[in-house]
């Protein structure tokens, strides 16, 4: 049996890898798209802080946007067929007082759906919104997630 390694997964970042991994991150009101192609037991994961990129500075995964097309992109290039993969999407939290005056969280989890939607990758489990934080713990093998509130 292959050694699963652990990986954290940080703010405006991405990660995929064809080797099992569990990979951690906390989500406030950023959210984290999973991507799980369960044909070749592969995963992917990114955590997005805000909705688009304005076009200034670099296309960063800091945008989701920018990370969810990039997650994608990583997927296809390990193997994966987009018609293989499936959408686990967690995140947006909504009760924060200054984040909540601009909906990040809420606009974070509006353009998941929106995108997903629009690339065709089904949904197949999500956990948005709410006044907690959340802690994730993702299998890349499985794509099963692990979710607490902190």
């Amino acid at each position: 049996m292959n050694k699963i390694l652990t990986h954290y997964l940080y703010p405006a970042a991405l990660f995929a890898d064809n080797r099992p991994h569990e990979v951690i991150t906390v989500l406030g009101t950023c959210v984290s798209v999973c991507l799980y192609d369960p044909v070749l037991k592969i995963g992917g994961i990114n955590h997005y802080m805000l909705p688009l990129w304005n076009g200034e500075g670099l296309p960063s995964p800091k945008y989701g946007n920018i990370a969810i097309e990039k997650l994608q992109e990583k997927m296809i290039c390990l193997g994966s067929q987009k018609k293989d993969l499936q959408a686990k999407i967690f995140g947006g939290l909504g009760k924060s007082t200054t984040a909540n005056v601009l909906n990040i969280g809420q606009r974070n989890c509006k353009l998941a759906k929106v995108m997903l939607k629009q690339m065709q990758i089904p949904i197949v489990a999500s956990h948005l919104g709410g006044g907690l934080a959340r802690k994730l713990k993702f299998y890349t093998h499985t794509g099963e997630v692990h979710m607490k509130f902190v």
